[in-house]
């Protein structure tokens, strides 16, 4: 599937042709997918034009990302996995952390005569959604605590002047300055922190749930700012389970949450509820019908609300998330028989950990630990269970022989 792309504030247009005219591509493929993020800001008159997806060097611009079509192999754990973490000194690694936020297990809620569930969740969890809006476009984000702790997509606040957004609790609250403790890119998750006094009183903060435990066909509500309309509330069902999606630094997301909610400009950063009004995902993208529509289609995508039980915490305390990174660019396995399945290795980036070990161009990777490779995603995604630092064995294949290959996993650069 290609991943969605984003839709960013400034000339996208202008970004987007001249890159298409140095690759000598078409600027405007006949369907594209676009991430549901800022609306842009009144004085600007969205125009949307999609960049083909091209194997090129992805470049970080107010313009459309450009989406490889080989993957840089690189990823951050899910639950059960571990993140290392660097403060913003950079000066060297902290322990390993495991301290995730707690998952919530209450039960659906009850609603009273007259009320429907969609009815009773809202009540419960829209006075701790808010807008954030930063000089280029505006977001959604949610409460998660009485600290004044807010989540929401880390390219809702990547354009932030000086680390500063402003944030509103609902057309009627007063506008407070909010600050960017930390984001991370490669889970396009980001938290901005306001002071505790400026939580309006009916603002409950959100709970995390276990998104491990969703099940295709589950109910599910959104709630955010869609084109700047306040509080709006969608509702739908889990339409798939770990999907991939291409992160605000062209890095991999995984086990990603689809769902048939409306999802719009705007509702990044947003909460996807369950029926117990407990966020299971962090809406963050969406796919459209075409180049020239910005609106929902019924395909929307949320980072899960796993992922964002183990980043948050670190993010809130201003430290910086480290990803494992393997360092290879990969392709689709060409081979004469049909009984090898792999991931071939197409590059290896200079100064990475594979370009350090016995690894080469051309090999096939066909498991990682005894875990088989079947598609290029599969790579990245075993890699997410990992932390910088482990040692991971790939079995491969290069030309008739067999070989396994030892490998320190190192620290995904900031950016693809």
């Amino acid at each position: 599937m290609t991943p969605p792309k984003h839709i960013w504030s400034g000339n996208w247009r202008e970004q987007s042709e001249a890159d298409a005219r140095d690759r000598g591509t078409p600027e405007l493929p006949t369907e594209q997918a676009y991430i549901a993020t800022e609306e842009p800001a009144p004085a600007e008159e969205p125009t949307v034009v999609a960049e083909p997806v091209v194997a090129t060097k992805a470049k970080r611009t107010l313009g459309p990302i450009a989406v490889t079509a080989i993957a840089l192999v690189a990823g951050v754990g899910g639950a059960a996995g571990t993140v290392a973490l660097l403060d913003n000194n950079d000066d060297g690694p902290v322990a390993v952390s495991k301290n995730a936020l707690p998952s919530a297990t209450t039960s659906a809620v009850k609603p009273t005569t007259g009320e429907t569930i969609a009815t009773s969740v809202y009540n419960a969890a829209a006075p701790a959604v808010v807008s954030i809006r930063n000089a280029d476009g505006s977001g959604t984000g949610f409460l998660i605590d009485n600290s004044g702790t807010i989540v929401t997509n880390d390219h809702v606040i990547e354009e932030a002047q000086g680390g500063k957004v402003e944030v509103r609790f609902g057309t009627e609250g007063q506008i407070v300055s909010g600050k960017v403790a930390e984001a991370d890119p490669s889970t396009d998750l980001a938290v901005v922190l306001i002071s505790p006094g400026l939580v309006p009183k009916g603002a409950k903060p959100l709970k995390f749930a276990d998104s491990d435990a969703l099940r295709v066909g589950d109910q599910v509500i959104a709630i955010g700012n869609p084109f700047g309309l306040d509080r709006t509330l969608t509702t739908g069902v889990v339409s798939s389970l770990g999907r991939t999606l291409t992160a605000p630094n062209n890095y991999q997301i995984d086990n990603v949450i689809q769902t048939d909610a409306a999802i719009n400009p705007g509702n990044s950063g947003g909460p996807l509820l369950d029926t117990a009004g407990n966020v299971i995902g962090v809406n963050s993208q969406i796919a459209t019908g075409s180049q020239y529509s910005q609106g929902n289609v019924g395909i929307g995508f949320a980072v899960p609300s796993n992922m964002a039980r183990i980043v948050v915490p670190q993010l809130r305390e201003g430290k910086r998330v480290q990803h494992a990174w393997l360092g290879v660019e990969t392709g689709p396995t060409e081979t004469t028989s049909s009984s090898i399945s792999g991931v071939r290795i197409g590059k290896l980036v200079a100064g990475g950990p594979a370009s350090e070990s016995a690894l080469q161009v051309g090999d096939v990777v066909s498991a990682i630990d005894g875990q088989e490779l079947k598609s290029p995603t599969d790579l990245p995604e075993i890699i997410n269970n990992h932390s910088p630092g482990d040692d991971i064995t790939l079995s491969v294949l290069r030309g008739s022989a067999r070989k396994d290959i030892r490998v320190t996993l190192g620290v995904r650069p900031n950016q693809r």
